[in-house]
């Protein structure tokens, strides 16, 4: 650790220009002498950021609005040791790693290690979780376990998606987008005036894109058994969301909001590249393949094989597609009576989540799969926030009951070629999983004042959860069932745990804040839901006479926990012109939840409770206004992740095994200049820039070893660097209202290296597919405001 902190100090000095987004809304709307105050909720009271004694960023509307950022998929340059891809194949579900920590897997039943919030209601799962919102406040990044007041799943921290409430008075804006590839882009927001104590606020956004990749007829004649083209492109977008917000706020301390939110994408998913195949040699799907047929169809698989981004391609999977639908209503009641608020959230949400998709990057059926998800959750929760002994003690105490069902339904179809070669029908399978969770939590955390300067928080939060799980497996059409486990054919796995939190805040100044903390985090456990049965197939099954048969359907894996010690700096220097912060942490994780693709048994994975581990990083972000007219800001984060244990087979591997997601090295650059400023308005540029080093995307040996045959240099990313640019004419008034006209590119180096990826594994010949980052995309935005 201690060469850890040198060396990263030595790296910092060169880089005070990488800093957080989090004040390009504060120094907007400060004076000109230096940055403003900008205020959270992140411990569910408002606070200046810079007084909460934990590591968060948090960027406002005009940086979200500038940068044209609307969902969690934009949001990869805004705090340090943050990093946040698109799973594979998907636009709309996402994998977001903080710390390193990240669920890899966007199976329905899986849990991520990230907790996601929308106005205070809990967004649970992985899929459906990139969605658009036309008019955001601001967004914060909370980053460590945040096991008291966000609960489970919240073990690497919390992202808050806060949306401006109405104001009661007149207020509409507008833009319109477009760019290369036929993009545009609508979106609209409408403030109406308040009728007595009632104000109504409505939002919305359309936005369509063609497809990056262009597909072509299949260029092979080698590839006798290739098939004809579904579609003519795919990467395109095509979505639109909505929001009704109604507040109600009669004289006195009552406060009533209700929000109904839409997302709709309808759209062809990310293009599956094929990337590798093992030996360029598909001979080895299964050595009991020997048919010359057989393998003559197969072998020209490897013609399709690329390394480098393309931008056409041949496929044939019908029908190919990924929708999304989430819809939910939330009913917030709060009543401040002074020294205590009183605060109920009601929530419901529903998604229907879906993809289908060819997974061997060819015209060559080979490998197609669906998942097709219905996903409804209930959750209340009831908060008291206040304060007592003239302020030297303020507290947060909860409840919180969540209540979900979740279903995924996977037709799949593989080697689709032997209904022309071999047999008929034997490819067709159907794995279908689900499962009902229900939890309860109490929570409470207080501030307490030792001294003038000292102040103690201790927080803890006590949580039960039950959880089930049923599984079933078929083959050929009409469906012939081999395997089916309902609910209740297992017992239902049952989890209670304490996550307390220990922190000291010391205020050397009015301008410089110290903080320790100590926070325990927890990810929970459960079922399987695609584990492989086909070694169950052909005798009656219980978990009571055949437990060893179906470990992951008779005994759940184990929650994750990760204890985390940090240390942190805040200071604003130079007269407010300087914002530095500094947080390095140490984290001490345990039965960590590997999530292991084997390609079995229609595209099983397995879940390892297999490993320890420490973690530990540096995290600096600081924020320059050298003078009124220019802001810099951004980040700069080192992390160091290793196996203290890693068990396959019994034997620990903990030294040849990769940490999924984990960069060793990031950083982002973000300058606001307003270069021309006048009474017709400004004429500002604005650049990014968001670097990630080079990481492994699946917890495979580095070096091959005789306990897996899956080795995590094969899907190994290079890292990428990403440059945006924008130039914007802003606040022009025209009649009464202001216009802006901006112009901007995104990716300007066209970086091209692979950032996700998909291994089948030797048993499935080694195919591996690739996902890319978006091209140079560039266009024009013209919006209003009234």
């Amino acid at each position: 650790m201690t060469r850890l902190l040198a060396s990263t100090a030595l790296a910092s000095l060169g880089a005070l220009i990488a800093a957080p987004a989090l004040a390009q809304d504060a120094a907007a709307n400060s004076d000109n002498s230096g940055i403003g105050e900008i205020v959270v909720t992140a411990q569910k009271r408002a606070e200046n950021i810079q007084d909460v004694p934990i590591a968060i960023s948090a960027v406002g509307s005009k940086f979200l609005e500038s940068r044209g950022i609307t969902s969690i998929d934009g949001l990869g340059s805004v705090s340090p040791n943050v990093k946040i891809e698109r799973a594979p194949s998907n636009k709309t579900a996402a994998q977001i790693s903080i710390r390193g920590s990240v669920t890899i897997n966007p199976a329905i039943t899986w849990e991520p290690a990230v907790g996601l919030y929308l106005d205070g209601v809990y967004v649970a799962k992985v899929q459906g979780s990139i969605f658009d919102i036309a008019d955001l406040e601001r967004v914060e990044v909370l980053r460590g376990p945040q096991g008291t007041l966000y609960g489970r799943n919240a073990l690497a921290g919390a992202i808050n998606l806060v949306t401006k409430k109405p104001s009661g008075e007149l207020h509409a804006s507008g833009e319109v987008s477009y760019g290369n590839y036929d993009f545009w882009r609508a979106k609209a927001v409408l403030d109406l005036p308040a009728i007595g104590p009632l104000s109504v606020k409505l939002s919305g956004q359309l936005t369509k894109r063609d497809g990056f990749v262009k597909i072509t007829p299949n260029p092979y004649p080698a590839a006798f058994l290739a098939l004809p083209n579904s579609v003519t492109s795919t990467n395109d977008v095509d979505g639109q969301s909505f929001m009704a917000q109604v507040r109600l706020k009669p004289e006195g301390p009552l406060t009533i909001d209700y929000t109904f939110d839409y997302s709709r994408n309808r759209q062809k998913p990310d293009f599956a590249q094929l990337y590798s195949v093992l030996g360029n040699n598909p001979a080895s799907f299964n050595d009991l393949w020997t048919d010359p047929a057989i393998l003559a169809a197969i072998a020209p698989l490897g013609l399709y094989a690329s390394k480098t981004r393309q931008t056409t391609g041949s496929v044939n999977a019908s029908p190919l597609y990924e929708y999304s639908r989430s819809m939910g209503h939330a009913l917030t009641i709060g009543l401040d009576l002074g020294n205590v608020t009183l605060k109920s959230i009601t929530a419901y949400r529903k998604l229907k989540w879906e993809d289908s998709l060819d997974l061997d990057g060819s015209p060559l059926d080979v490998a197609f799969t669906q998942r097709l998800s219905d996903f409804r959750a209930w959750s209340q929760e009831l908060q008291a926030t206040g304060s007592a002994m003239d302020d030297k003690l303020k507290y947060v105490l909860g409840g919180f009951y969540y209540n979900e069902k979740a279903e995924t339904l996977g037709p799949q179809f593989f080697f689709g070629f032997l209904n022309q070669v071999a047999a008929p029908g034997a490819a067709v399978l159907q794995s279908d999983y689900g499962g009902h969770t229900k939890a309860y939590a109490a929570y409470a955390q207080i501030d307490y004042q030792l001294a003038d300067p000292l102040t103690l928080t201790l927080g803890g939060r006590y949580t039960h959860e039950k959880k089930d799980i049923r599984r079933f497996f078929g083959v050929g059409k009409p469906v012939i069932p081999l395997f089916n486990l309902p609910y209740g054919g297992a017992p239902d796995a049952t989890f209670n745990k304490f996550t307390p939190a220990v922190t000291l805040a010391y205020e050397a100044s009015p301008d410089v804040n110290l903080y320790a903390r100590w926070a325990r985090g927890y990810k929970s456990g459960g079922f399987n839901g695609e584990t492989d049965v086909s070694g169950l197939i052909g005798s009656p099954f219980s978990c009571s006479t055949a437990p060893g048969k179906a470990s992951e359907l008779c005994n759940p894996y184990r929650p994750e926990l990760v204890d985390s010690y940090e240390v942190g700096i805040k200071a604003r220097l130079a007269d407010g012109k300087v914002i530095l912060n500094l947080a390095g942490f140490w984290d001490e994780h345990k039965d960590i939840q590997l999530s292991v693709f084997t390609a079995k048994g229609a595209a099983a994975s397995e879940v390892r409770n297999a490993a320890k581990a420490r973690i530990q990083g540096l995290e600096l972000e600081t924020v320059l206004k050298p003078i009124p007219a220019l802001t810099i800001n951004g980040s700069i984060a080192v992390l160091d992740a290793k196996y203290k244990s890693y068990l396959d087979g019994g034997v620990d591997v903990s030294n040849n095994r990769a940490f999924p997601h984990t960069p060793k090295f990031t950083a982002n650059l973000g300058v606001n200049w307003d270069v021309v400023t006048g009474d017709w308005g400004k004429f500002s540029l604005i650049g990014d820039l968001n670097h990630v080093g080079k990481y492994y995307t699946f917890p495979y040996a580095l070096v091959g070893d005789p306990y897996t045959t899956q080795v995590a240099a094969t899907t190994q990313s290079k890292g990428r660097t990403i440059i945006n640019l924008r130039a914007a004419l802003a606040d022009v008034s025209v009649g009464g209202a202001k216009f802006d006209i901006a112009a901007w590119v995104k990716n300007v180096t066209k970086e091209s290296n692979a950032q996700n990826f998909i291994d089948f594994g030797p048993g499935f010949g080694g195919l591996t597919l690739a996902y890319f980052p978006d091209p140079r995309t560039y266009g024009l935005t013209i919006g209003f405001k009234y």
